[in-house]
């Protein structure tokens, strides 16, 4: 592969990467080359298989505008569905010979005279190309927790995100440390088969409910008759979590209902007093990504399920302690403990003009101008990137935004050889998000994977989708420069 050059390379094979790919073949743009680490595309949804991984965002709105997902029967879609999904999007674009798989970039560095950009695969190939979008997401690196003595358990462990299906889990002691999303979807399923389930809580997460992943016998022969109906209900679903659930991250208008309706649902869902204590949450509504889920707290109700609140002090060789001197054996661990989601594109080494380290610029937490680019970086674009990720809508249609965003910044070049965000752009952007984040729920002091480890919230979007909408529909040349 070495000596390729492309107009484009993209960094990436999952929504962001197969989005951007699509943009580019939809405007006539051949030349691009999308680099792919695993074996196909898919990214978040080809990694996690662990058992009930599912989306909780209803699969009508989980989807591209271009390619919407048609269906009379799936409300919200599960990991099988969406990665079915993605390939079938990738070959009715036309996109699989643009892709290399098993190919994952080290590094990219621009050369300021040539104006192109040099990215080093792991395997030492390089590949030039003029401009270059990383679409690495922010789910992708697993995260392990720090607790004495992990090492020594003899057992097997492993992340959610690299589910070892190897294992039996039959009739085991089965030990989940965590319990976000991916523990409430878990947790269920892994009660059914395991002899017993111990789940270990740092904190509790406020869960509101979720409805059945299959639309009714009325909606099945609406969607089946009426195919118009099901464009009308990804919009109705859009605006409603548009209007009614971004207001919680400025704890506005939404966020008392919301809290009565999570309350009500742990009320309705856990009868036992003391079960209930340990699942109510001590932070506000949002402050923490929200649970979607009807499944998690029936399932931590069984015989065969305890929920422990008391703070790990350590594992060992046999299983773990808890800082009131209690051992509780295990035969397996699973660490259901999220992602590396504040550290943006490592373990990628990006250097730009004048042999600038993006690290070495983001020291203090990563950000971009809308989340797309940053000065001293000319022709380089980041599709995910900080503060732009959603806890309240599709993060498909975020996504698209910064898509087109990027695609108005290419025609830029049309008339020049390279575009870079101002410096005073990204200042007074800077500005304007520091002031938002100020106002916002993730001030409340709870720990989450919104935040670095200095505290500085460096993932989440802080407003409406449509305010973010309006943002990358403006015309560009203000705030970039070419050159």
């Amino acid at each position: 592969m070495s000596g390729e050059h492309s107009a484009v390379a993209i960094v990436g094979a999952g929504f962001g990467g197969l989005g951007m790919a699509a943009a580019l073949k939809r405007a006539g743009t051949d030349s691009f080359t999308v680099f792919e680490k695993g074996d196909d595309v898919g990214g978040i949804w080809r990694d996690n298989t662990y058992p009930g991984c599912g989306c909780d965002v209803p699969s009508h709105l989980y989807s591209f505008s271009f390619a919407p997902y048609r269906s009379d029967t799936v409300r919200y879609p599960g990991q099988r569905d969406i990665l079915a999904y993605l390939q079938h999007t990738t070959d009715l674009e036309g996109l699989r010979r643009h892709l290399r798989t098993n190919t994952e970039i080290s590094s990219a560095e621009y050369d300021e005279a040539a104006t192109r950009w040099t990215l080093t695969t792991r395997d030492g190939d390089r590949h030039t190309a003029d401009v270059v979008v990383f679409a690495v997401g922010q789910l992708h690196r697993p995260k392990l927790p720090d607790i004495a003595g992990r090492e020594n358990f003899t057992g097997p462990a492993f992340h959610t995100a690299q589910w070892d299906h190897a294992q039996d889990l039959t009739g085991r002691r089965v030990a989940v440390i965590g319990t976000g999303s991916s523990a409430a979807q878990l947790v269920p399923r892994l009660a059914e088969a395991a002899g017993q389930v111990t789940v270990y809580q740092r904190t509790a997460n406020w869960v509101i409910p979720k409805p059945a992943n299959e639309f009714g016998p009325l909606t099945r022969h609406a969607f089946g008759r009426l195919p118009a109906l099901q464009s009308a209900f990804r919009a109705a679903t859009y605006l409603a979590a548009d209007l009614g659930l971004s207001p919680v991250v400025s704890r506005g208008w939404s966020a008392r209902p919301l809290t009565w309706l999570a309350r009500r649902h742990l009320r309705r869902q856990v009868p036992d007093p003391v079960l209930r204590a340990k699942l109510t949450p001590n932070h506000p509504i949002g402050c923490k990504r929200i649970v979607i889920d009807s499944t998690f707290y029936p399932a931590l109700s069984q015989n065969n399920v305890d929920l422990v609140a008391d703070t790990i002090e350590r594992i060992d060789a046999t299983g773990i302690r808890t800082a009131d001197g209690t051992h509780r054996a295990a035969d397996v661990i699973i660490y259901s403990t999220g992602f590396r989601a504040s550290e943006f594109l490592v373990p990628l080494d990006v250097r730009g003009r004048g042999g600038a380290r993006l690290h070495d610029r983001w020291t203090g937490g990563a950000e971009a101008y809308l989340g797309i680019a940053y000065p001293e970086f000319p022709n380089m674009f980041l599709i995910h990137g900080p503060n732009t990720i959603l806890g309240h809508n599709s993060n498909v249609f975020i996504i698209e935004c910064q898509v087109h965003y990027i695609m108005n910044c290419l025609r830029l070049l049309r008339d020049a050889r390279a575009v870079e965000v101002r410096a005073e752009a990204m200042a007074a952007y800077r500005q304007w998000l520091d002031k938002t984040l100020a106002g916002t729920v993730w001030q409340a002091g709870c720990q989450s994977w919104y935040q670095n480890p200095a505290g500085r919230v460096t993932n989440p979007w802080p407003m409406s989708t449509m305010h973010y909408r309006r943002l990358t529909r403006r015309d560009p040349r203000p705030a970039f420069r070419t050159s």
